[in-house]
């Protein structure tokens, strides 16, 4: 195990820095989505309504591996087929839209949750002192429901990181990436998979108290 952390140490540091690049760019993409599909969740439109529940259901119904190997070699193939061109995407392009849309349908209830988890009061009485619609939900419902939704989102990016692994299949150098090359140089796959568990293990414990102590917070100011 010392021979492979001074050997291939760097390597794998290296590796789960690009773990999390990863999982913030899905995360960042998948808050966007979420935020938009969150708030067509809970408008009083009946078409936006049915958009978000099949876009939620239909990510969340598919394995993220398959989505992966979709993204990333079912739609350059099928582009290249129709409008004959040469378009491709990158690992790291396919591994953010597959997690970004992943994250994003899960962040979409998480969001559609924290907004109906504020009173219905706030916002009539914001509409009632003369804001619109969504300047009322942008500038009181929204602010509230954050504070709801924070421990609920580190949960989310704890989730999304260790979704990360998968796309080794694709070929992203993130930490699962790197370790099977280690273990195909050093043929030790019990003390590479060890390390590799510890260094997920305190990233995401890290993670946890993070979101422990934000929850801790917020349950006292909302006391």
């Amino acid at each position: 195990m010392n021979e492979i952390i001074s050997k291939y140490g760097s390597l794998l540091l290296g590796a789960m820095g690009q773990t999390l690049l990863l999982a913030l760019c899905g995360l960042f993409f998948g808050c966007l989505l979420g935020v938009f599909f969150g708030l067509a969740s809970v408008v009083d439109n009946k078409v936006s309504k049915i958009v978000a529940k099949i876009y939620v259901n239909l990510i969340r119904g598919v394995p993220m591996i398959v989505l992966a190997f979709f993204v990333f070699y079912g739609v350059p193939y099928g582009l290249r087929t129709i409008f004959d061109t040469r378009f491709t995407l990158s690992a790291l392009q396919a591994g953010t839209i597959c997690l970004a849309l992943n994250c994003g349908a899960y962040m979409s209830e998480i969001i559609r949750a924290g907004i109906q988890s504020i009173d219905p009061g706030q916002m009539e009485a914001a509409r009632s002192l003369g804001l619109s619609y969504w300047r009322s939900m942008f500038r009181v419902v929204l602010p509230q429901a954050i504070k709801n939704m924070i421990p609920s989102i580190v949960n989310q990016f704890i989730i999304t990181l260790k979704d990360t692994s998968i796309l080794s299949v694709i070929g992203f150098p993130e930490l699962v990436n790197k370790a099977q090359n280690v273990i195909a140089i050093t043929f030790k796959s019990f003390e590479t998979w060890a390390i590799v568990a510890v260094m997920y293990l305190v990233v995401i414990l890290t993670l946890q108290q993070v979101a422990n102590i934000l929850e801790r917070r917020l349950s006292r100011g909302r006391k």
